[in-house]
């Protein structure tokens, strides 16, 4: 078997069967396990070592071996080597216990009396292969039954159930640590509805209410429903300032940490939903009135993306 696998490919299979199992069995986290544990690496140096090692000092045995028969072994050995794989003792030897076949000369010993036209039958045995994988097959099919219909082990509708609440774990695991795909630089200003009710309960859930007001009139905060702005008034300015806080009001913080990217989008797009309410109680308008001319607004759904002119206040 060693002379049929040549030696430039026996070591980098076994190297890299281990590597991977150690890869597959150890947690690393996000980096390769030789990468964050210097043992690991060693450990697979000596490993590559001691395979390079060991070809070489079994073709030195080898060699001397081969120097040391006589002119007949040396060429009985060369005959051996010369005969295909196929016709190995190793090969027919594997396949005489997968097979159980009976060679030609030995047909005559399983030879049937029926007789079709000059074409005889074999009573040859079934291949044990065969034959094991049959039994094995019983065997799992009683002891599916007794598991899931005599035991009552769970039924198939539990396991999907099961499996989507943990895929529903997986994806919220991801969504925490995933970057997030919005930023100042391609903010947009969302108008469907489900997103500006998003943008509502973040607001609230936030306590921007205790400075802005329920209703944006403005407290401790500037009034938001009016046309003043202190920093100013499209969305982006909105992002930057929610995520980054206002360096011309210190009591406005940065939210960043708290809230993700895509809130802050929802958030800033609530504010501006209720541009020109003149909700009751409102502050008096700080600031310098926003006047952007008209751009273009991106209006994202669930299920589709338009675009369309409007005047940005």
């Amino acid at each position: 078997m060693r002379k049929i696998i040549p030696s430039y490919v026996r070591v980098p299979v076994l190297f890299a069967i281990v590597f991977a199992a150690m890869e597959y069995f150890i947690d690393s986290g996000d980096k390769p396990a030789f990468l964050k544990y210097p043992m690991v690496s060693l450990f697979l140096g000596v490993f590559l070592f001691l395979l390079v090692a060991i070809e070489i000092v079994v073709n030195a045995v080898d060699n001397v071996t081969y120097h040391l028969l006589t002119e007949e072994q040396k060429k009985q050995l060369k005959e051996a080597q010369a005969l295909p794989f196929t016709e190995s003792k190793f090969y027919k030897g594997i396949l005489k216990k997968l097979t159980r076949s009976k060679t030609i000369e030995q047909e005559a010993d399983v030879m049937l009396d029926h007789d079709y036209d000059g074409i005889k039958e074999l009573d040859n045995v079934l291949p044990p292969w065969w034959v094991y994988l049959f039994y094995g097959c019983i065997v799992f099919a009683f002891v599916y039954l007794i598991r899931f219909h005599v035991v009552g082990d769970y039924t198939q509708e539990e396991e999907y159930l099961a499996e989507v609440a943990q895929a529903d774990k997986d994806i919220s695991a991801y969504n925490l640590i995933k970057p997030d795909p919005v930023n100042v630089d391609n903010v947009v200003l969302l108008t469907d509805a489900g997103n500006i009710a998003e943008g509502k309960n973040i607001f609230a859930a936030n306590n921007c209410i205790s400075c802005h007001g329920a209703n944006l009139e403005g407290g401790i905060g500037p009034n938001l429903t009016d046309k003043n702005w202190i920093n100013g008034g499209d969305v982006k300015n909105l992002f930057t300032i929610i995520s980054e806080g206002s360096s011309n009001n210190p009591v406005m913080a940065p939210w960043k940490a708290v809230i993700k990217p895509t809130e802050i989008q929802k958030v800033a797009s609530y504010i501006l939903s209720l541009q020109g309410t003149n909700p009751a109680n409102a502050k008096d308008p700080e600031g310098e009135i926003w006047e952007a001319t008209t751009t273009e607004q991106v209006t994202q759904t669930k299920d589709s993306i338009t675009t369309k002119e409007v005047d940005i206040k």
